[in-house]
């Protein structure tokens, strides 16, 4: 195995990358412990050896820290490579800002609804472009978001508080609601979060968020959400039934193979995309830079916990299956609706999709900017198979010229 392994790195050498890798901060690059510069791996012990497709700039990677703010990391990542992609000078976004206000508009709803709707941290993709169009958006050097005293993100106390007011609000003991729960609600989130700036200097120029939301250039009536589910009519939009859907966001049904022809059509024309997915599984592992779905799951063990993430989708996961290629599950329609209707694809995280890689075997995975941190050997990336993706995608948001045209067509989308 060795010499085979040993000769492949060297016919690969030869080949080189189908794209150009930049090494600039805040671009994915090719780790710098990695031995071999044109061939990337999925850990430092991997045997698995990806080539670059396609490859699609970004920024810094970043760390939501003990918070359930995915979505606002995910789809702000992917605004901001927006920017760039459009030619405009791009800048960190700040992901507090959206949760502060999506905070407010959450439990608008949840007051609304009687109580009977879910209160949380979580959200959808389609939340940023609600909360930039009524609210703006500032960069992250504006408004960090941490105001109590961390250097990192954490919500456990935050959201607690939250949910409590939220409830009792809804109990109305004065049998009659005031004006002022909203500012209570307000209140406690510029406690924690911070006040959010009415007018704020950048670069030298003076901005509100409104018309440093203009700054960035960006339709947010753009961008659209994609899906695949068999209990609803394709090529109509319907409100996706997840528990973080508070704002009953629609997204366009399309059958799976048209789902992925999407997927790749914006990448390689490129359009990256904010993926939603369930990391729950077990051939989810970020600290082997993998998500995969081998067709013999049992051979994966998952040893501890980690309780920095959710699931546990970050614990310590050992299988041979990680260490080299192997068989994937075949994956259709059908097994797709079967997970999602007994719970076993749920919303668990929103992540970036950067570009597209091919093993040594030709198999197609795609690349995948997390939002924990840079602690793993991709410095905050990992690899997500063409199986993986098919099967586990709960939604995607992407601009919709990035739709091929004949399916836009269908979707009535100009």
């Amino acid at each position: 195995m060795k010499k085979i392994i040993l000769t492949l790195i060297i016919v690969l050498s030869f080949i080189g990358l189908n794209a150009q890798v930049k090494k600039d901060k805040g671009n994915y690059s090719i780790p710098e412990n990695n031995t071999k510069k044109d061939t990337l791996k999925n850990k430092e012990d991997g045997h698995y050896f990806f080539t670059i497709v396609k490859d699609i700039e970004t920024l810094d990677v970043q760390n939501q820290g003990r918070t359930g703010t995915c979505w606002s990391f995910s789809a702000l990542s992917f605004i901001e490579s927006e920017v760039i992609r459009n030619g405009k000078e791009s800048a960190s976004l700040s992901e507090m800002f959206i949760v502060r206000n999506a905070y407010l508009e959450k439990a608008i709803n949840y007051v609304r609804m009687h109580g009977n709707f879910n209160f949380d941290a979580g959200g959808a993709f389609h939340d940023i472009p609600l909360i930039i169009k009524k609210y703006g958006i500032v960069p992250e050097e504006v408004y960090k978001g941490l105001d109590y005293g961390t250097e990192k993100h954490n919500h456990a106390e935050l959201n607690a508080i939250l949910i409590s007011m939220v409830e009792t609000i809804v109990k109305n003991p004065q049998k009659e609601l005031t004006p002022s729960w909203t500012k209570a609600i307000e209140g406690v989130l510029d406690a924690y979060l911070g006040k959010i700036p009415q007018e704020f200097e950048y670069q030298g120029k003076k901005y509100t968020p409104l018309t440093y939301a203009k700054r960035i250039g960006l339709n947010m009536d753009d961008y659209i959400a994609i899906t695949s589910f068999t209990h609803h009519p394709f090529y109509e939009s319907f409100v996706l039934e997840l528990p973080d859907n508070w704002a009953f966001g629609k997204a366009y049904n399309l059958p799976l193979d048209e789902m992925m022809e999407t997927l790749d059509n914006a990448i390689m024309n490129g359009y990256s995309v904010a993926w939603a997915s369930d990391v729950s599984e077990k051939g989810f592992s970020f600290k082997n830079g993998l998500a995969i779905v081998p067709e013999d799951e049992s051979t994966i063990s998952v040893k501890g916990r980690d309780n920095k993430h959710f699931s546990d989708s970050g614990a310590d996961k050992i299988s041979n299956a990680f260490d080299e290629p192997v068989k994937e599950l075949a994956i259709n329609q059908k097994m797709r609706q079967i997970d999602f209707d007994n719970y076993k694809t749920t919303d668990d995280h929103g992540m970036h999709i950067t570009g597209i890689v091919k093993d040594q075997n030709g198999t197609k995975y795609y690349i995948v900017k997390n939002s924990w941190g840079t602690e793993n050997y991709n410095n905050g990336y990992f690899y997500a198979s063409e199986s993986f993706v098919k099967f586990k995608t709960t939604n995607l948001m992407i601009h919709k010229d990035g739709i091929p045209s004949n399916i836009k067509s269908k979707l009535g989308i100009k």
